[in-house]
């Protein structure tokens, strides 16, 4: 399969340019130069598979220039080997509404299924050449957690992982700190996720730095990620669609997840509406509503990981919804650089044929956990409890799973504002209340952070 830069249409690049670059030179995002849908043959076949052999039948068509299947069906089994449940996710009932909980995997969080996947194909190409690679991540809380345990002490390859400073869960916090590994290092950074995630893109944008380190990237932009995502909305669907159309409701921040599940549906999967759930930092709620993509200031909500005001993977979509044009897009984020950018009439009809959105501020959430538990008794982290509250407002309850993204310990506050008691970690995962934290404090400064990644890196 070859790929394309959102921003630059004309030049082509296999899966190994597109996985270990993460982002285009041109600063655009990587994306299939053309996708082929599953035929109703086709995903008949795929639906008695067990996750482990969809995942393999789903990914393989996007990176068969990088391993064959049978390489692939080995990854795939070692890198889910150690999820607390059998098929890797597990979906429950709460009344009318299904939820599909991704955070059976080492760091509790939806992150683990495409990182763990991630980190052994890191580990392959590496097998196959002898260099090192510097990773480097931003985190709103979850990802980077989810980078370190998938990479740590693995030969040739560093982790750098950016979080905004105390603007993140202590659980979460400590998921990342408390590693020992020499190739882990954690940079909390004086401002928000945006600020992070810009000095990535910077870091990522200037070749001169980022050949010099033999730099690649994780984050929700890397196409690996997203077409790993896309597997569990074929795997729900299969065992509760019975040949209807679901919809489903993402608790969204940059993007990525729910582009997993418009991938899934231009892949052939049945799908009615992806709901973008957002907290009050509700960009893309505001952008589907009425086209509106001004960013306003981020604002610290009990919902950290959706504390954001510039979705990445959105790029992406305007892309198609731009008819592919690559120019076009590439001004589009120029105007959206520059905070200037309405969507129009036209593009955001065609967006609300696939999507719809709703927004929970911190009382809601706080209500809907609170709800949750007290009819079902079952307790939610904020984040699902968003999706959940998204999907009731809109009134799309009917067909519709909620992904739960996060397991509720790692919101401990948001869980005692609810329910007046926490959520304690898995036994497997106590220990790290009880090891020390390793980190930097650096100003918001790419000059700063630089120095940090190119010092530590002569130090190994």
């Amino acid at each position: 399969m070859e790929y394309i830069s959102t921003r630059n249409n004309s030049d082509h690049f296999s899966f190994k340019n597109v996985f270990l670059k993460g982002l285009a030179d041109d600063g655009g995002l990587f994306v299939p130069k053309s996708i082929k849908p599953f035929s109703k043959d086709e995903l008949n076949k795929l639906s008695s598979l067990n996750y482990n052999e969809l995942a393999a039948e789903i990914i393989f068509p996007f990176m068969n220039d990088f391993m064959t299947k049978e390489e692939l069906i080995s990854t795939v089994s070692k890198s889910y080997s150690n999820f607390r449940t059998e098929d890797v996710v597990k979906i429950s009932d709460l009344g009318n509404l299904k939820v599909l909980e991704l955070y059976h995997g080492p760091t509790l969080a939806f992150k683990d299924i495409a990182m763990q996947l991630i980190g052994n194909f890191y580990q392959y190409h590496l097998g196959n050449e002898q260099k090192k690679i510097n990773i480097i991540v931003a985190t709103s809380g979850d990802t980077g957690a989810a980078a370190i345990d998938a990479l740590k002490g693995k030969k040739n390859l560093n982790v750098f992982v950016l979080h905004p400073n105390n603007r993140i869960s202590p659980v979460q916090r400590r998921l990342m700190t408390i590693h020992e590994e020499k190739n882990v290092f954690n940079i909390a950074i004086e401002g928000n996720f945006d600020d992070c995630q810009n000095l990535v893109k910077e870091m990522f944008n200037d070749e001169k730095f980022s050949s010099s380190i033999n730099m690649s990237g994780v984050n929700s932009i890397n196409w690996a990620r997203i077409v790993a995502q896309a597997v569990y909305y074929f795997y729900a669907y299969f065992r509760i669609g019975n040949g209807q159309p679901l919809s489903f409701s993402v608790p969204t921040g940059n993007f990525g997840d729910i582009y997993a599940g418009y991938l899934a549906k231009k892949l052939g999967l049945p799908i009615d509406k992806l709901i973008v759930a957002t907290n009050k930092n509700d960009i893309l709620h505001r952008a589907i509503s009425d086209g509106d993509y001004t960013q306003k200031k981020v604002e610290e909500t009990n919902t950290p990981s959706m504390d954001i005001q510039i979705a990445s993977n959105f790029e992406r979509l305007l892309y198609d919804v731009k008819d592919c044009n690559s120019d076009v897009t590439k001004d589009v984020m120029s105007k959206i650089k520059n905070n200037t950018y309405k969507i129009d009439n036209s593009d955001l009809n065609e967006i609300k044929k696939n999507f719809t959105s709703e927004m929970l501020d911190e009382n809601e959430t706080i209500q809907m956990i609170k709800e949750i538990n007290r009819e079902f008794q079952v307790v939610v982290d904020p984040h699902t409890a968003v999706g959940i509250g998204a999907a009731k407002k809109l009134g799309l309850e009917q067909n519709c799973v909620v992904l739960s993204t996060a397991h509720p310990c790692k919101f401990p506050k948001a869980i005692e504002d609810a329910i007046s008691k926490t959520e304690e970690l898995p036994d497997s995962l106590k220990y790290v209340y009880d090891r020390e934290e390793k980190f930097e404090v650096i100003s918001n400064d790419i000059n700063k952070v630089k120095d940090y990644v190119i010092n530590s890196i002569s130090k190994i």
